[in-house]
């Protein structure tokens, strides 16, 4: 009777909050990076950023001389306005895309995925970003911006990197896949998984309160698996992934919004120390040997209790969506209500079928399935202190795929171990991930990237995983590290 009161109480707190946030009016504006970001790039917080002009030409046909700047909606419709003060304004955000330069001061605020790490391509080349997180829609949108100014252009093209031969291979090859349909989703496959993951949802509610260790171990399962498949049409461009984009919201509690803006910045700026939020996982875990001012005692065991912590993953991803949905719900983000409605709606299900005996463990198993499978295919490789202007060969570096050894790990891992296929290419189905391996073991081989094609067995990527984590509990820490 308790557990039952228990789950009355929740569900009431979700309707409530439903009926809070419906009410929420006005707008409060996206801000910059986090006041702790280390990056030579990072900008102050500001309520507004426009590209300044020192001219205008008004409707009329007049010149003035006042300053103007450009304002852009989320369709990339930009007007001149007048500027606002340079205290508060940004001057420029000038980035690379397809070989021209555009100025994305005035769109920031408009991005459709939040402006937050949209920042850090200020003065880059953004191809391969551009190409590989965007839909047909979004690749045509960006044609609309405002240009970079030919002096500004000058200075940038004498000071950004060149396009490296493995740049220009890779844009070849992805031609050449988009040209071939590796794009085009296979519906039938993808009705499989789905039916799979609805075998298992119901299956675990049945034994919820006759057999709960059974029904904890199969709701665990269920949350990792619509984790997967979440996230897949999260990446996905196509008309199939656009129309379960809040999947994932619905079925595991994960918001498309929270992904979003996390996820993409970690596959922009993979294993980037200070940048990338995916490694960024101290004081509980250390990848990497910190300074003495950021050290705990914690590190010297987290080889032996690294488990909690990745426990905690699907919590902490579930807490981290619903404060990321509520600032997109005061902000008025596209379709954020949407979103919100259908996390409620998972909560009401969850707290309806199932007692907290049985989705409080299961909730943390999965976290442990997780944390399990998507930690070890980047900790156990490179990590950058620096940003790396050719982002195929980052990729390359930076990500290793796990060989499974049966069908139920080659399901259970969810495509995530084709990691390098997934950060080379997001958008592209993961059904297309296996037999995309050849190629890109043929492309590393013929472009010389250093380390090659990088993977290992399920179970020895595991164990490099925690070596890694034994190695830097067994070091000393490093000032100005």
């Amino acid at each position: 009777m308790m557990f039952h009161n228990t789950n009355n109480v929740l569900l009431s707190l979700v309707i409530g909050t439903a009926v809070v946030l419906e009410g929420v009016q006005g707008f409060a504006p996206h801000s910059g990076f986090a006041a702790t970001s280390t990056s030579t790039h990072s900008r102050r917080n500001t309520a507004r950023f426009v590209a300044v002009d020192p001219t205008m030409v008004l409707p009329n046909g007049a010149v003035t001389e006042e300053p103007t700047a450009w304002d852009c909606d989320e369709e990339a419709n930009c007007v001149e306005v007048p500027a606002c003060d340079e205290q508060v304004c940004r001057t420029s955000l000038d980035v690379r895309i397809h070989g021209n330069w555009y100025d994305l001061s005035g769109w920031r605020k408009g991005h459709p995925a939040g402006a937050h790490w949209i920042d850090w391509y200020d003065g880059r080349d953004a191809r391969e970003v551009m190409d590989g997180f965007h839909s047909a829609k979004g690749l045509g949108m960006y044609q609309r911006l405002p240009k970079s100014k030919e002096d500004v252009v000058e200075i940038l093209e004498a000071t950004t990197a060149k396009d490296t031969s493995t740049q220009i291979a890779f844009r070849e090859l992805r031609e050449q896949l988009e040209t071939d349909g590796w794009w085009e989703r296979d519906v039938v496959h993808e009705a499989k998984l789905l039916g799979i993951w609805v075998t298992l949802a119901v299956s675990a509610a049945v034994t919820a309160h006759s057999l709960p260790p059974l029904s904890t171990f199969l709701l665990a399962l269920t949350m990792t698996n619509a984790g997967w498949l979440g996230h897949d049409y999260i990446h996905g461009v196509d008309d199939f992934s656009t129309k379960l984009r809040n999947f994932a919201a619905a079925a595991a509690g994960l918001g498309p919004t929270w992904w979003s803006d996390k996820h993409n910045k970690h596959h922009a700026l993979t294993n980037e120390v200070g940048v990338d939020e995916d490694i960024a996982t101290d004081p509980f875990l250390y990848p990497y040997v910190p300074a003495p001012e950021n050290d705990t005692p914690l590190r010297k065991i987290q080889h032996w209790v690294f488990w909690i912590p990745f426990s905690a993953l699907f919590a902490l991803w579930r807490i981290d969506t619903m404060k990321v949905i509520v600032g997109a719900v005061e902000e008025k983000r596209p379709d954020a209500k949407k979103e919100l409605w259908a996390l409620l709606a998972h909560y009401a299900v969850l707290f309806t079928c199932f007692p907290p005996t049985v989705w409080i463990p299961a909730t943390f198993l999965s976290g442990l399935m997780s944390a399990l499978i998507v930690t070890p295919t980047h900790q156990s490789d490179e990590f950058f202190e620096e940003y790396q202007p050719d982002w195929v060969q980052a990729q390359f570096m930076s990500t290793r795929n796990a060989v499974t050894t049966n069908p139920f790990s080659e399901w259970l891992w969810g495509g995530m171990q084709y990691q390098l296929e997934h950060h080379l290419f997001p958008s592209m189905p993961r059904s297309k991930y296996p037999k995309l391996r050849g190629i890109l073991q043929e492309f590393a081989e013929k472009n010389k990237i250093p380390g090659g094609y990088r993977e290992s067995g399920e179970f020895e990527i595991l164990y490099m995983n925690w070596d890694l984590y034994r190695k830097v509990a067994q070091a000393d820490a490093v000032p100005g590290a």
